[in-house]
């Protein structure tokens, strides 16, 4: 019997892996998972260098928080560090129903679930509810999150132009009135920091009777007069039939909600893979979450020392003629256009000691390449300085 030991057979999953192109590039211009040993309100060290932090969704800036981080140990020292299970398995705590209910109220909804992440609420408020057979019109712009959800549900979907209304129209004209209808939307684009045309929306879904789903992740805490988010904002929380996002954001948390009617809820219970077979949020998460839903209500000097940021900060990227892709919110990218120039862009600004995100095709649009930038409530007048100074920089020696 004849070996072929001259023959290598290479596993086909290994050549893939040791092949991508996508990961070398990573690799070559390392602008991800770098590792801060520490980080003291909107400041981060980064080998051993402190830097401003322009890159973190705290919008608010409550992440040290006194009454935040006083709930966060109550809650621990009373409930421990974990449910350990799935809240149908092993059942749900106080902290989650109080929680739910305070979360429901503020949105203007009847009632609301919580995750243990952000992403799993928002996969869960569609895969729940649409099915094989159903069609989605979803903006092409949306969050991963919000596609795992669809592709996971197995209905069709159709992509419609980005915050379009009259696209969306269009998409939906082409589509039988046999299959049940579904639009997702986001309330704030982080990308591209653009908030929803929501009435517009609400008008196209009313006319064809869809079912609407928006993911508010970068809304709530941020939209409105004290944060309620994009349906408030618009008085549309009535006509959105699930709204979803994460605590990972402007409440300064770990953890995610979906919530809608009551009726909705129990059903998204029932059907949502990613809520009977996921552990349920943790008490210290939920607490902080709690704590920093209360602060909205209360302090809104936050929600105003933000907006006076981002106004001063996108005046600082407006006078060096830099494209913000038209920001409405804190959430302010700055389109490059080339991903070499993009990376030189974020490089340099790492130089100066502030800490972006550079985001290149294909995560964002063909000539979109960018470096996304967040302001914060907790950025300084000194930082607003030195940012303004490294965006000087970078422009001279990037562009």
């Amino acid at each position: 019997m004849a070996f072929g030991f001259n023959i290598k057979s290479k596993n086909k999953v290994l050549a893939r892996i040791e092949s991508d192109k996508v990961t070398k590039m990573r690799l070559k211009y390392n602008p991800y998972y770098h590792t801060f040993e520490k980080h003291r309100g909107s400041h981060v060290w980064l080998d051993g260098e402190e830097m401003v932090m322009l890159a973190s969704n705290d919008y608010l800036g409550l992440g040290e928080h006194p009454k935040v981080l006083e709930a966060g140990r109550a809650a621990l020292d009373q409930w421990g560090a974990s449910t350990t299970g799935a809240r149908l398995a092993n059942g749900s705590r106080a902290f989650h129903t109080e929680l739910e209910e305070e979360l429901a109220d503020f949105l203007g909804k009847e009632a609301c679930h919580v995750h243990s992440a952000g992403y799993l609420s928002c996969v869960s408020s569609i895969q729940s509810f649409a099915e094989r057979g159903d069609m989605i019109f979803v903006d092409k712009n949306v969050h991963s999150s919000l596609w795992s959800g669809i592709h996971l549900s197995g209905a069709n979907y159709e992509k419609f132009l980005h915050n379009d209304p009259d696209s969306l129209r269009k998409e939906i004209s082409y589509e039988s009135d046999k299959s049940a209808k579904f639009v997702v939307v986001e309330g704030v684009y982080s990308m591209e920091g653009h908030v929803c045309r929501l009435p517009e929306i609400v008008d196209v879904c009313q006319e064809e009777n869809c079912f609407l789903i928006l993911d508010d992740a970068h809304g709530l805490g941020v939209v409105g007069d004290v944060g309620q988010g994009t349906p408030r904002h618009f008085g549309c929380e009535e006509e959105v039939d699930v709204v979803c996002g994460s605590f990972s954001k402007a409440l300064s948390s770990v953890g995610g909600y979906v919530a809608g009617s009551k009726v909705v809820m129990d059903y998204m219970r029932t059907h949502s893979k990613q809520t009977i077979f996921s552990a349920a949020l943790g008490p210290s998460s939920a607490a902080c979450a709690l704590a920093s839903l209360r602060i909205l209500k209360t302090e809104p000097e936050h929600h105003q020392r933000l907006e006076r940021n981002r106004k001063k900060y996108l005046s600082i990227l407006q006078n060096l003629n830099l494209n913000t892709w038209d920001s409405e919110t804190p959430a302010i990218p700055i389109v490059i256009g080339d991903k070499d120039r993009a990376y030189r862009f974020w490089k340099a600004l790492r130089e100066q000691g502030v800490f972006a995100v550079l985001s290149v095709a294909p995560a964002v649009p063909p000539k979109k390449d960018l470096v996304r930038t967040s302001i914060s409530a907790r950025h300084t007048d000194e930082d607003l300085e030195k940012i303004a100074d490294a965006m000087a920089y970078a422009v001279k020696k990037a562009l």
